[in-house]
């Protein structure tokens, strides 16, 4: 059997082995999902009136929705960072590490499986969007596989740096404290107001963090805003963030165990 035939074996069945736990114990899933739909539900209802400045609901229901998916992507990634710190508390990790498989397959597992978890939250919530009045007609379906693309792209990335978390933490508790800026970061961005609502001094700090430019990105594929520099902005930070996060955490899973 060849090198690559070996790892793409393994690494399908740890990603089924993944999705497995994700499936058996949702309750995790489920407790990171509903953040950002609460939030969606209470900046609307709830603050929406004020934050609006007189736009209007449908108005804020548009420019909010974009900065809460990618918001769900940062709190799916948290349940990540938990289940690879109960692999590596309970020594399943190095477990895997004596057994003949493909050694990349285990990082894999849990990477693919928390990339179409998010996928699958980002939809779900998407779908509370639409409900509540979310629409983009001015989205072609070259946009839309781009707004698919950098999800994608934004959800690998946190997912990575989440990986090294979870793979550096003592147990899951402190996994979950440590991955929650993934969580905080969206309320710092141009998620719910537009940055030059801002304080001076705050807004290079919501400009220059990941967040704001994929937010912008996002909207400008699906609303038709200016999009500007933020397109490639994004992408340095999503690739900077992937190769960070994969280096991290190969190097934490080749010393685990030495």
């Amino acid at each position: 059997m060849s090198t690559l035939t070996l790892a793409v074996r393994d690494s399908s069945t740890m990603l089924r082995r993944n999705l497995l736990h994700a499936r058996r114990y949702p309750s995790l899933t489920l407790n990171l999902l509903l953040t950002p739909v609460m939030l969606l539900l209470l900046f609307v209802y709830v603050f929406g009136g004020a934050m609006s400045a007189g736009a209007g609901r449908s108005a804020y229901i548009a420019y909010i929705v974009p900065g809460i998916l990618l918001m769900t992507i940062g709190s799916t990634t948290i349940g990540s960072a938990v289940a690879v710190a109960t692999d590596m508390n309970e020594g399943i990790i190095a477990r895997f590490k004596t057994m003949a498989i493909h050694r990349g397959s285990v990082l894999f597992g849990h990477v693919a499986g928390s990339v179409l978890q998010c996928l699958m939250s980002v939809i779900l919530v998407g779908a509370v969007g639409v409900a509540i009045g979310f629409r983009s007609t001015d989205a072609n379906i070259l946009e839309w596989l781009a707004a698919l693309g950098l999800l994608a792209l934004f959800s690998l990335a946190l997912t990575w740096i989440a990986v090294g978390m979870g793979m550096s933490s003592p147990n899951a508790e402190a996994a979950g404290n440590n991955a929650m800026p993934l969580i905080l970061l969206p309320l710092i961005s141009s998620a719910f107001v537009p940055l030059h609502s801002m304080p001076g001094w705050f807004q290079p700090i919501a400009r220059y963090q990941p967040f704001t430019p994929a937010i912008e990105t996002l909207r400008g594929l699906l609303l038709g805003t200016e999009i500007g520099d933020n397109w490639w902005i994004a992408l340095v930070w999503c690739l900077g963030l992937t190769v960070l996060g994969h280096r991290w955490s190969r190097a934490l899973f080749n010393r685990e165990g030495k």
